[in-house]
């Protein structure tokens, strides 16, 4: 397991840079707009963390803009926590086993979801390229919120 990043939803892009760039000194490694799902990522990392987000995708920081305007209450502008797993079905299967939900079950091979006993959001990334979709993971549904 790898830690990734940490997801912060932020209602105005530009403050948000200037915050954690201007101020704090992070570095904006990469950016997704996603007209679709009308939001941007934002990846940002430490300067010392540079080269390592950059080769690895990790550790860093996503900012997450949504397009459409949101008041982001009882703290749903913290998302969620990230790790990537080198082999999800196996990994999810062992959570399952030790009695550990799977809010978002990995479906696609790809990606799962899961919350701390504190609710923290914890999503499960396939390391490389995404696993062949297989049962139970392809037909089970989500379970609360993630």
């Amino acid at each position: 397991m790898r830690y990734l990043h940490t997801m912060v939803r932020v209602k105005d892009v530009d403050i948000s840079l200037d915050f954690y760039c201007a101020k704090m000194g992070l570095e904006e490694i990469r950016r997704i707009d996603n007209e679709q799902g009308r939001f941007t990522l934002i990846f940002l990392a430490a300067p010392k963390d540079r080269e390592n987000a950059i080769a690895n995708k990790a550790p860093m920081i996503e900012l997450t803009y949504n397009w459409d305007p949101e008041d982001y209450d009882g703290g749903r502008n913290f998302g969620h926590l990230a790790y990537s797993v080198d082999n999800i079905h196996e990994y999810c299967s062992a959570l399952m086993a030790a009695g550990v939900t799977i809010n978002r079950p990995p479906r696609d091979g790809r990606m799962a979801f899961i919350r701390s006993p504190d609710g923290i959001s914890i999503e499960l990334l396939q390391e490389g390229e995404a696993l062949t979709p297989v049962e139970p993971w392809i037909s089970m549904d989500n379970t609360g919120s993630w």
